[in-house]
């Protein structure tokens, strides 16, 4: 798919740092219960670390007790794209920005949480920055 952003993989090497690269460029996944945002409860929106786009509002923001981050709805409809991910012998389905394509984590239907989609979009911190807002 095309994105609205599109860089060579270089200038995203020279952008990332390895471990942001690993999990954003290459689908990696950070280790659970260490990443910068897992317990986060401030108020704010939610971008992709790689090109800035909003991704999630901290109002969709669960305690999973997973890992990792969990909301329950992307900012926007469009903001995220969703992708058949069939590797590890499991078929997940990949979350990804949807402006440049960047690897985010998965999202997860029918686990019984508490949320008003059935749905748990399961994101690596590393993959994330908060902009807390201004109050």
């Amino acid at each position: 798919m095309p994105y609205e952003i599109d860089k060579p993989d270089e200038q995203w090497r020279a952008e990332l740092t390895p471990a942001e690269y690993r999990v954003l460029r290459e689908a990696g996944t950070e280790p659970a219960f260490v990443g910068e945002y897992t317990d986060t409860t401030t108020e704010g929106v939610y971008s992709c670390r790689a090109c800035g786009a909003e991704l999630f509002r901290s109002d969709t923001k669960f305690a999973s007790h997973c890992g990792w981050p969990s909301f329950y709805d992307p900012k926007d409809s469009d903001a995220v794209e969703v992708i058949e991910d069939r590797s590890h012998g499991m078929v997940r389905t990949e979350v990804r920005c949807a402006k440049c394509g960047s690897h985010l984590g998965h999202v997860f239907e029918g686990e019984g949480y508490p949320t008003p989609t059935d749905q748990r979009y399961c994101i690596n911190s590393i993959s994330l920055r908060l902009s807390p807002d201004e109050g």
